[in-house]
């Protein structure tokens, strides 16, 4: 089947989940996570959950784990804690959930980082995998790094990953 044909077929509403990984953030800051729930409302999708969760590595598998068993998203949006800093866990604690890494979305997010912030994309292990039925894309928590990633390569398929999950 094309990628075309799949569209058509593609779901027009999706449930997505947005996960804010920060011992510092609030819901009142949380730009990052605020503007990516924006951004799904406004291309008609469905936020089946929120939450802002601490640096640690068990309470963010914890959350994504429980967020994919009660509510059932196609997406999880994932910010924060993907960086090389000793706190950045996000990527220890979701990796393993995987049954299959889309390891091209962290190439070409690296790609697309490097022409907007030059050699510093090299800081970033952004990470994108299938979690039983879920797409799960760990992202950089900067507003820009989430824009980029968001913008560039997950709005564009979002259903179209969605449809392939639900067959």
């Amino acid at each position: 089947m094309t990628k075309k044909e799949h569209i058509k077929q593609a779901p027009q509403a999706v449930a997505v989940a947005v996960v804010t990984v920060s011992s510092t953030r609030s819901a009142e800051s949380d730009k990052s996570g605020a503007w990516m729930k924006s951004l799904c409302e406004k291309e008609g999708h469905t936020i089946v959950g929120y939450h802002i969760v601490a640096d640690d590595r068990h309470t963010i598998t914890r959350i994504v784990s429980s967020l994919i068993e009660t509510a059932g998203p196609d997406i999880i949006l994932v910010n924060g804690g993907t960086g090389i800093s000793p706190k950045d866990v996000t990527i220890e604690a979701i990796r393993p959930l995987f049954t299959k890494e889309m390891t091209a979305f962290g190439v070409l997010f690296a790609k697309l980082s490097f022409g907007e912030i030059d050699s510093a994309a090299i800081l970033s292990r952004a990470a994108a995998g299938i979690v039983g039925n879920t797409a799960v894309f760990c992202l950089p928590g900067s507003l820009k790094a989430c824009k980029l990633a968001c913008i560039e390569l997950i709005a564009p398929e979002i259903e179209h990953i969605a449809a392939h999950l639900r067959h």
